[in-house]
């Protein structure tokens, strides 16, 4: 599902602003081209769009190291609920934002879309470990290579088992499916947004919500527990005050 939906914000965000906002390689490159070339307006964008996406994902990582704190089953719902609702602010009024300037010469847009991609990119990369990212295909592309060449290898005949390459099939599976769905969303999101505008995004929004609320439903009564604890107004009265 967020490959799905990286795949769909990043191909409709690309008709909308003109640039690629789910992997930071291209802003990198921007950012090296231009401070070489001395235009200063593209060398602000991309350091707007890098600092975004940094941001949304140092985000993820104070949301999701607070739940493992308190022990929530929530952990990764939380950045999603963020997630969410960002892309229906952005789907509801991204259409009067998309012109707004920043003091980094780029749109509203741009860096609410950067921030976007840097709080999911950083959230399944923490639910996996590190070990698979969804807003941008160019690992999972690779160890998919691999997986097939793993696959495809020929091994001899007398070679004892420990020392044959074998292809991990339900990684293969699983990269496969990745690219499948990042490449499905994108063809999704480009119609859409073509056809439909910025209204597009609210299903994919209100999809997210329905997948990140039932941990925090079941989070709910240590939520309260944790909110009657920092408010001072549920403290007991002291002996003074009795």
């Amino acid at each position: 599902m967020l490959a799905f939906n990286a795949g769909s914000i990043n191909a409709g965000g690309f008709l909308l602003v003109g640039l690629y906002t789910s992997h930071m390689t291209g802003f990198v490159s921007m950012l090296a081209d231009n401070l070489v070339l001395g235009n200063t307006v593209l060398m602000l964008g991309a350091v707007g769009a890098l600092l975004a996406f940094i941001s949304g994902a140092a985000l993820t990582a104070i949301l999701v190291n607070w739940a493992r704190q308190y022990r929530l089953h929530g952990s990764y719902a939380l950045p999603l609920i963020v997630l969410a609702l960002l892309m229906l602010v952005f789907g509801l009024i991204g259409a009067v934002t998309l012109d707004w300037k920043t003091p980094f010469a780029v749109p509203v847009t741009v860096l609410l879309l950067s921030f976007m991609m840097g709080l999911q990119n950083a959230t399944i990369s923490k639910m996996s470990s590190s070990e698979i990212r969804t807003t941008h295909m160019t690992g999972i592309v690779t160890d998919l290579g691999m997986e097939l060449g793993k696959l495809l290898y020929w091994n001899r005949r007398g070679r004892p088992a420990e020392q044959q390459v074998r292809a991990n099939r339900q990684r293969l599976g699983l990269y496969a499916s990745l690219l499948g769905m990042f490449l499905f969303g994108g063809i999704a999101g480009a119609l859409s947004f073509k056809y439909v505008g910025f209204v597009f995004v609210v299903p994919l929004a209100l999809l997210l919500l329905t997948l990140a609320l039932p941990p925090l439903w079941i989070d709910r009564a240590r939520l309260r527990l944790m909110l009657r604890r920092s408010d001072p107004s549920a403290a007991p009265p002291s002996r003074h005050d009795s």
